[in-house]
């Protein structure tokens, strides 16, 4: 039994309007889990043995807008990373907060227990050269590097065994100008799939949708969450049902359009699989600990 963590950032449960892109009956992997068009504040929590849908909070106990820096760090310690440092902060990892993933990981607590962890993103050569010159990496690839795992390159996209951060492998081709093919969004998830044959955790990381939210721009967030569908419910239809699927956020942002700011709104639970240890979750404080309780259960 596998677990794969699809992390999608800047998604919160808005209001069922027009403006809300997320409130849309074709997302069909967002309409799997709550039975509705999409996802959005009238949805009801959906609590089943193999699947789960339900709202989890982003703010931690903070005044002010939810910030990746801060969530993501606490979404992938347990750790509350906000309250630790009395603010939220973003986009990097606070200084003070680096050592939850450094030292206090999903990843290096799966690694403790004998398990092997992967991360599924690739990065282009000028992120590696940007991130080393400034010391400056994101929350994810902190704690991939900090757990001893090697980031995926562009000669493990041209193997097919990893994923790029917009699924298609597109921005790669027209805007570095690199050698890899333009791929479906189902074969992507066919990507996702293999790795957890041999891996015990599998995290992917989509960040478009936190930039269309910034961006306001409803043309933009259709075609990320489009691409975003079809590489879920390729997922969603294929996954094994001894392994077990885990989708959420770290704050919201592209559920309300009226503003370019993240939002202070709960960000959505999904799970799919081994459902009773995300039954209790009340915040992105408690993922980690969920995830942990599916593979020590194994």
């Amino acid at each position: 039994m596998s677990l794969l963590f699809i992390f999608i950032d800047g998604i919160g449960v808005g209001e069922n309007h027009s403006l809300n892109p997320l409130a849309d009956k074709e997302l069909k992997s967002f309409s799997f889990f709550t039975g509705k068009n999409g996802f959005h504040r009238e949805c009801e929590e959906v609590i089943g043995d193999t699947k789960l849908f339900k709202t989890i909070d982003a703010n931690l106990g903070v005044k002010g807008l939810p910030q990746s820096g801060t969530g993501q760090v606490t979404l992938f310690s347990g750790i509350n990373a906000s309250e630790m440092i009395g603010k939220h902060f973003g986009p990097y990892p606070y200084s003070s907060t680096k050592p939850l993933l450094v030292k206090n990981s999903l990843f290096k607590k799966v690694i403790e227990l004998g398990k092997e962890p992967h991360f599924l993103n690739a990065y282009p050569d000028i992120f590696f050269k940007k991130s080393e010159i400034r010391d400056r990496w994101t929350s994810t690839t902190l704690m991939v590097r900090s757990a001893g795992i090697r980031l995926n390159k562009i000669e493990d996209i041209k193997e097919g065994k990893a994923i790029t951060a917009e699924i298609i492998q597109n921005a790669w081709r027209d805007m570095l100008g690199l050698d890899v093919p333009e791929i479906k969004p189902v074969e992507a998830s066919k990507r996702a799939l293999n790795a957890l044959r041999n891996y015990d955790l599998v995290l992917y990381e989509y960040y478009l949708t936190d930039k269309a939210g910034h961006e306001m721009n409803r043309e933009k967030a259709d075609i990320v969450l489009r691409r975003l569908d079809e590489f879920l419910m390729g997922i969603i239809k294929k996954i094994k049902p001894s392994d077990t699927l885990v989708i959420t956020s770290d704050h919201g942002n592209l559920e309300d359009l009226t503003t370019k700011t993240h939002t202070r709104n709960p960000v959505p639970l999904f799970v799919k699989g081994n459902t009773e240890p995300f039954k209790n979750v009340k915040s992105i404080t408690d993922v980690t600990p969920a995830i942990l309780e599916v593979l020590i259960d194994d």
